[in-house]
Protein backbone atom coordinates (compact mmCIF):
# COMPACT_ATOMS: atom_id res chain seq x y z
CA UNK A 1 0.00 0.00 0.00
CA UNK A 2 2.83 1.99 0.70
CA UNK A 3 4.31 1.67 -3.00
CA UNK A 4 0.95 2.49 -4.78
CA UNK A 5 0.39 5.50 -2.53
CA UNK A 6 4.22 6.84 -3.38
CA UNK A 7 3.99 5.54 -6.92
CA UNK A 8 0.55 7.96 -7.05
CA UNK A 9 2.59 10.98 -5.57
CA UNK A 10 5.11 10.49 -7.96
CA UNK A 11 2.21 10.68 -11.10
CA UNK A 12 1.02 13.92 -9.10
CA UNK A 13 4.56 15.77 -9.43
CA UNK A 14 5.41 15.00 -12.92
CA UNK A 15 1.76 16.24 -13.61
CA UNK A 16 2.39 19.53 -11.42
CA UNK A 17 2.78 21.94 -14.44
CA UNK A 18 2.59 24.72 -12.03
CA UNK A 19 5.34 23.98 -9.96
CA UNK A 20 8.92 25.11 -11.44
CA UNK A 21 11.18 22.19 -11.76
CA UNK A 22 13.43 23.20 -8.59
CA UNK A 23 10.77 22.95 -6.12
CA UNK A 24 9.48 19.58 -7.95
CA UNK A 25 13.36 18.16 -7.44
CA UNK A 26 12.94 19.77 -3.80
CA UNK A 27 9.62 18.27 -3.10
CA UNK A 28 10.68 14.64 -5.01
CA UNK A 29 13.88 14.25 -2.60
CA UNK A 30 12.30 15.08 0.65
CA UNK A 31 9.50 12.59 -0.61
CA UNK A 32 12.38 10.40 -1.59
CA UNK A 33 13.57 10.72 2.15
CA UNK A 34 10.02 9.73 3.78
CA UNK A 35 9.37 6.87 1.21
CA UNK A 36 12.72 5.35 3.19
CA UNK A 37 11.67 5.80 6.82
CA UNK A 38 7.97 4.97 5.91
CA UNK A 39 9.08 1.59 4.88
CA UNK A 40 11.21 1.28 8.26
CA UNK A 41 8.83 2.10 9.74
CA UNK A 42 5.86 -0.05 8.45
CA UNK A 43 8.47 -3.09 9.44
CA UNK A 44 7.13 -2.89 13.31
CA UNK A 45 4.13 -0.51 12.58
CA UNK A 46 2.36 -1.43 9.14
CA UNK A 47 -0.59 1.21 10.32
CA UNK A 48 1.06 4.16 10.99
CA UNK A 49 3.00 3.86 8.94
CA UNK A 50 -0.15 3.44 6.14
CA UNK A 51 -1.36 6.01 7.42
CA UNK A 52 1.66 8.45 7.44
CA UNK A 53 1.88 7.30 3.59
CA UNK A 54 -1.64 8.51 3.55
CA UNK A 55 -1.89 11.79 4.98
CA UNK A 56 1.12 12.61 2.29
CA UNK A 57 -0.81 11.47 -0.53
CA UNK A 58 -3.47 13.66 0.33
CA UNK A 59 -1.46 16.79 1.24
CA UNK A 60 0.60 16.97 -1.99
CA UNK A 61 -2.79 16.20 -3.61
CA UNK A 62 -3.89 19.00 -2.23
CA UNK A 63 -0.92 21.42 -2.25
CA UNK A 64 -0.04 20.81 -6.57
CA UNK A 65 -3.61 21.50 -7.35
CA UNK A 66 -4.01 24.29 -10.15
CA UNK A 67 -6.03 26.80 -7.60
CA UNK A 68 -4.65 24.84 -3.85
CA UNK A 69 -7.28 25.45 -1.31
CA UNK A 70 -4.72 26.96 1.24
CA UNK A 71 -7.19 25.48 4.15
CA UNK A 72 -7.06 22.23 2.78
CA UNK A 73 -3.33 22.03 2.57
CA UNK A 74 -3.01 23.42 6.08
CA UNK A 75 -5.65 20.62 7.44
CA UNK A 76 -3.54 17.71 5.37
CA UNK A 77 -0.50 18.60 6.75
CA UNK A 78 -1.78 18.81 10.48
CA UNK A 79 -3.11 15.34 10.00
CA UNK A 80 0.35 14.69 8.48
CA UNK A 81 2.02 15.80 11.57
CA UNK A 82 -0.01 14.27 13.90
CA UNK A 83 0.47 11.10 12.08
CA UNK A 84 3.96 11.00 13.31
CA UNK A 85 3.56 12.36 17.30
CA UNK A 86 4.99 9.48 19.41
CA UNK A 87 8.02 8.50 17.02
CA UNK A 88 9.83 11.31 18.28
CA UNK A 89 12.43 9.05 20.16
CA UNK A 90 12.01 5.88 18.25
CA UNK A 91 12.39 7.10 14.60
CA UNK A 92 13.38 10.33 14.78
CA UNK A 93 14.78 10.92 10.84
CA UNK A 94 10.62 9.97 10.26
CA UNK A 95 9.61 12.83 12.05
CA UNK A 96 12.31 15.21 10.51
CA UNK A 97 11.79 13.91 7.11
CA UNK A 98 7.94 14.96 7.99
CA UNK A 99 8.55 18.13 9.33
CA UNK A 100 10.50 19.12 6.39
CA UNK A 101 7.94 18.37 4.06
CA UNK A 102 5.01 20.36 5.93
CA UNK A 103 7.74 23.37 5.82
CA UNK A 104 7.82 22.85 2.41
CA UNK A 105 4.16 22.48 2.08
CA UNK A 106 4.00 25.89 4.27
CA UNK A 107 6.35 27.60 2.22
CA UNK A 108 4.97 27.24 -1.32
CA UNK A 109 3.00 30.20 -0.18
CA UNK A 110 -0.03 29.00 -0.52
Amino acid sequence: MIDSIMKRIEVLLEEADQMDDARRKELQGLLETLKEETKILAESHREEAESIAGFTGITTQQAVRKSPDPKLVSLSSEGLMASVEGFEASNPRLVSAVNALCTFFANLGI
